[in-house]
């Protein structure tokens, strides 16, 4: 979970940069990118989160 909240900071942060800086416009880019995967982790994540799994002993 920290993982995906990290990448969602870094994504906004990007994008912020990005869109204020002149000439940064591929640092938005980058963000969105960085954003899309953060959101394909969490969708990979969450999914498979349900299963519970055994501790070996």
């Amino acid at each position: 979970m920290s993982l995906f909240l990290f990448l969602v900071l870094v994504a906004v942060v990007l994008g912020i940069i990005g869109f204020a800086a002149d000439g940064l416009f591929y640092l938005l880019i980058i963000g969105a990118v960085v954003l899309l995967v953060a959101l394909a982790y969490a969708a990979v994540r969450f999914r498979r989160g349900g299963r519970k799994h055994r501790v070996a002993r």
